[in-house]
């Protein structure tokens, strides 16, 4: 038997997660000195709350976590002799998947026998909630678990993302992105182009001034790099910003036609904790990333 898991950086929620067996592993993040998990502190995620705190000065934090809670989510299987697929955000963002090794290796000599693989996506948030739905639908169309992992090593590349961010300091703070220029995003109405990289990675790739720039340079990424879009979720994801998320649907609808459907969905707050509210993004099937 084949038991899947995913995390929550990957936007995945418990409805979705209960589509296609996933079993959740809840990613924290703390306010005020309180350690949250989402999905497991609260049933559903007030991202308008969430964010309007962001709004309001408060700067979360996120942290690894242990050993011990990693062995609690995935011991149960392992004593089952389930094999286990985990579809999980970039191992390149965090070091908690060092933790999650040693947890793994600890399981692995208490039940020989059982094999534990892993999808890295390469990514967090909408590419990530992208593609551990595609693997999702892939398990749904009857591929074996080897079939699965030969199809993600050739196509995690071929989903990309790119966003903007609204107000910088939540990455300053985080120092989650590469490239960016130390003042950048400080003058009124910059937004830096960020996207993720092969490696895993966010990364700095350009500026717009105003929103609607910044809009019409994601639908531009799209342009240039855009692969057979048709055929596979299209998503735009956002943090707390719906309206302008629906904005670039509709920029993207008008240039590829009202048949592609488009997935509109709400940040994580682990993640959103980084990149703070207002920002937006795509994430597509592409010639590369």
């Amino acid at each position: 038997m084949l038991t899947l898991f995913t995390d929550t950086d990957t936007d995945i929620t418990p409805v979705e997660a209960a589509e296609y067996g996933y079993k959740l592993i809840s990613m924290p993040y703390s306010i005020d000195a309180e350690t949250i998990h989402p999905y497991e502190d609260f049933e559903k995620f007030d991202s308008r709350a969430f964010y309007d705190k962001l709004r309001s000065g408060v700067l979360p934090t996120t942290s690894a976590i242990s050993k011990e809670r990693y062995i609690e989510y995935f011991e149960p299987d392992f004593k089952a002799g389930n094999d286990i697929l985990y579809v999980h955000f970039s191992r390149a963002m965090t070091n908690t998947f060092d933790v999650m090794d040693q947890a793994i290796a600890e399981l692995k000599a208490k039940y020989p026998g059982v094999r534990f693989e892993e999808i890295d996506t390469k990514g967090i948030t909408t590419i990530s909630y992208t593609i551990t739905r595609e693997v999702g639908d892939r398990i749904k169309e009857g591929m074996n678990l080897d079939e699965v992992l030969a199809w993600a090593s050739k196509e995690v590349d071929r989903f990309a993302m790119y966003f903007f961010a609204d107000d910088l300091k939540f990455f300053r703070r985080s120092g989650r992105v590469s490239g960016l220029a130390a003042t950048m995003g400080t003058l009124i109405g910059i937004r830096p182009i960020i996207y993720m990289s092969p490696e895993g990675k966010m990364v700095s790739c350009g500026k717009e001034k105003g929103r609607v720039k910044a809009m019409e340079h994601l639908v531009g990424k799209v342009e240039e790099l855009g692969d057979d879009i048709k055929a596979h979720r299209f998503v735009v994801g956002h943090t707390d910003a719906p309206e302008i998320a629906q904005e670039v649907a509709d920029m993207i609808h008008e240039r590829f036609g009202n048949d592609l459907k488009i997935e509109i969905q709400v940040v994580n707050p682990t993640a959103g904790s980084h990149s703070g509210p207002n920002g937006v993004g795509v994430c597509f099937h592409a010639k590369h990333r």
